[in-house]
């Protein structure tokens, strides 16, 4: 069955409410907002100013996670400085999930190249996670929209290096590259199931360079911002992105689209896709 995505080439701070509304979901309990900090540098991520309505609107805590590689976030000492510096912890209640040991060890019985993930600790206090992903392009991943969130953004410290090791996190940066996508797809169905699907996905396609958020020195965006998109399925969701990306006139769209398909982007929506908490296929309201 096409799931529904809801799509506006307006991008403006009360058009994230907006769509977030019309995706259908009322997120309930103590919810958990991902987003990206951004590394101290980069120029492109979201910043506090935009994603505040929303978070006051769900009333919910901004989550975050240190990094497996050197910068301006990897220890929590540093990352905390960070999300102040950034405006995250001056503006809102923010929780650094993997902040104090031990991880939380969720089980992937299904995954296809991992069958355990580890995230903060923190994230059992939270009932409900709304997922606010800048989608753009990933120097490993292609691209980075909700799946990158659910699996990387969430994983712990220890977490990120052991999907990006498939499961060999001594291996974080030389494993094979479509199993890191595909531990990408299954570390982010073992979110899906610990929130039995209780999760809305915002997706914004602005600021769109070939470089992710946690790149301190990043290209400028390479093409026009194209709108904000949202869905109750996150294969869904950046599929349309990817969609969009690919239907786009803009002469900057080629140079995005030679670092998503060097990098095999499309291959983790597949593996999402294959596990079956998500599909490919979608119905695209343009609001």
């Amino acid at each position: 069955m096409a799931a529904k995505v809801y799509f506006s080439k307006k991008i403006t701070p009360e058009k994230v409410v907006e769509l977030y509304k019309l995706a259908g979901k009322e997120l309930t309990g103590k919810v958990a907002i991902k987003l990206h900090s951004g590394e101290e540098g980069n120029q492109n991520f979201l910043r506090p100013e935009f994603w505040k309505p929303i978070i006051e609107y769900v009333g919910g805590t901004v989550v975050e996670c240190n990094t497996a590689y050197e910068g301006s976030r990897d220890t929590t000492e540093r990352h905390l400085k960070t999300l102040e510096k950034h405006g995250w912890s001056t503006n809102f209640t923010v929780d650094l999930m993997d902040a104090e040991g031990p991880d939380l060890e969720l089980s992937i019985p299904k995954g296809k190249r991992i069958q355990k993930n580890f995230v903060g600790k923190n994230m059992t206090n939270y009932d409900s996670m709304l997922v606010l992903s800048h989608f753009k392009g990933h120097p490993m991943g292609g691209y980075g929209g909700a799946l990158k969130q659910l699996s990387i953004g969430v994983a712990s410290s220890f977490g990120k290096a052991y999907i990006h090791g498939a499961g060999e996190p001594e291996k974080i940066w030389t494993s094979d590259h479509d199993s890191f996508l595909e531990s990408m797809a299954d570390a982010a169905m073992s979110i899906v199931d610990h929130f039995k699907g209780n999760i809305v996905y915002v997706n914004v396609m602005k600021n769109m360079s070939v470089d992710c958020d946690c790149c301190a020195v990043a290209e400028d965006p390479c093409m026009k911002d194209i709108g904000i998109l949202a869905s109750l399925d996150p294969i869904a969701i950046d599929q349309a992105c990817l969609d969009l990306v690919y239907k786009a006139d803009d002469p900057g769209r080629d140079h995005l689209i030679e670092r998503i398909e060097s990098q095999n982007g499309v291959h983790t929506i597949e593996a999402a896709a294959a596990l079956g908490y998500g599909s490919r296929e979608y119905e695209l309201i343009t609001v």
